[in-house]
């Protein structure tokens, strides 16, 4: 059996987080969702499921149309059974990823960023499945004292820090 190794980039504005991972049974996408909206009152979010049996749909609901419309046409270009993939606005991963690994079909997240996102795939008659993830840039040097301050700067402006 032959395997193919294909990259798929995730298309998304520069201001919108994401969220990739892996689940395993259909309601996942009503779970995922109750789980978005408890965790952060009044998100922005489209989320997207790649049903890997039966119909093999990609399921999918959001509070925003846009994000929403993001998460079903990139999930269909990645096009790998059982991952989800969930847009975000006004809101870090940070603010949901608890609350999302509490949800019992999560298997598990393979990145939460807002860089761009490359996904490397493994093709074969069966299907496809995620084999990881290209996130961001290589690293360009080592933080110095400069860069510490204006991380440390950057997490008070965003009130992670006091």
């Amino acid at each position: 059996m032959a395997v193919n190794f294909i990259s798929v980039t995730i298309h998304k504005p520069d201001s919108v987080n994401l969220v990739l991972g892996q689940a395993h049974f259909i309601k996942t996408v009503e779970d995922l969702h109750e789980a978005l909206v408890t965790a952060v009152p009044g998100i922005a979010f489209g989320l997207a499921f790649c049903e890997s049996s039966g119909p093999c749909l990609v399921r999918w609901s959001g509070t925003d149309q846009e994000l929403t419309e993001l998460a079903r046409g990139n999930a269909q270009a990645i096009g790998a059974g059982h991952s989800f993939l969930i847009f975000l606005r006004n809101c870090f991963p940070i603010n949901v990823l608890s609350a999302i690994r509490q949800v019992p079909e999560v298997c598990g997240i393979y990145c939460a960023t807002a860089n761009q996102v490359e996904v490397i795939l493994a093709e074969t008659p069966n299907g496809r499945g995620i084999v990881g993830v290209v996130d961001g840039l290589s690293p360009k040097g080592v933080e110095q004292e400069s860069d510490i301050a204006a991380r440390k700067a950057l997490l008070r402006q965003f009130g992670y820090k006091l």
